[in-house]
């Protein structure tokens, strides 16, 4: 069935109107929480949620909410009852995940465990006391390569283990003599040690900021130590 040309005009107007309206709303957004937060001046992205009325609000990984004129701001979980979903939670899943294929393996070494067919890359400071815990936990898992990146964060001493680390003969034995053993690095770690500078950069560009912090196949990302269990559940998902 062919509409009426008056029809089929409105039907345009109106669909070349919608992306106007929404522009205007988010620029009454953006200037009004400018203006009352100057804080929230340098807003990245503002999107429509699912929830009618809801506009989210976001700062790099951070989310907030807020309505079509900016006049209230909430910060904290939107939740999908029906469909028992964090929504908050998704989102910054998915803002914070990293390709695997963009991590700078070359600047890593590997332990294999078992045949070594899942992977699994984890940022993490020697002097760390949740990375050493971590490092007990993930003895006990099987079936997994892991990539060890250094980012010395901790201060001047954990930038010299590092160095004495990624300079030594043997990087996984003296890691995991450290690590799981107490037993300190030695050395100049007078190598080039331009990798650990390069993991630095690469933490600073993806907002990793603490140890451990986990990446996994598919590109999530878990900051903190998680325990044996919750490790195998992520490397099954």
């Amino acid at each position: 069935m062919t509409l009426p040309f008056r029809t089929r005009a409105a039907l345009l107007a109106c669909a070349l109107a919608l992306p106007l309206l929404a522009g205007a709303q988010e620029a009454t957004i953006r200037k009004n929480l400018a203006e009352r937060i100057p804080a929230l001046s340098n807003i990245d992205e503002i999107s429509k949620t699912p929830m009618k009325g809801l506009f989210e609000v976001r700062i790099g990984t951070d989310l907030l909410y807020t309505d079509a004129e900016g006049n209230f701001l909430i910060q904290g979980s939107l939740l999908d009852t029906k469909a028992r979903k964090n929504l908050t939670e998704e989102r910054v899943e998915k803002l914070t995940a990293i390709d695997f294929k963009d991590l700078p393996l070359k600047n890593a070494f590997t332990q294999v465990f078992g045949k070594g067919t899942r992977k699994l890359a984890v940022f993490e400071d020697p002097n760390c006391g949740y990375c050493k815990r971590f490092e007990k936990d993930l003895q006990k898992i099987d079936d997994v390569t892991v990539y060890f990146f250094l980012i010395p964060i901790l201060g001047s001493d954990s930038v010299t283990k590092s160095r004495q680390i990624w300079c030594s003969a043997d990087k996984l034995k003296t890691w995991n003599d450290w690590m799981l053993r107490e037993v300190a690095p030695k050395g100049a770690g007078d190598c080039n040690t331009d990798a650990l500078t390069e993991n630095l950069d690469f933490a600073k560009k993806y907002r990793i900021t603490g140890t451990p912090t986990l990446i996994f196949a598919d590109g999530r990302r878990v900051p903190g130590a998680i325990n044996t269990q919750q490790l195998e559940q992520n490397l099954a998902r």
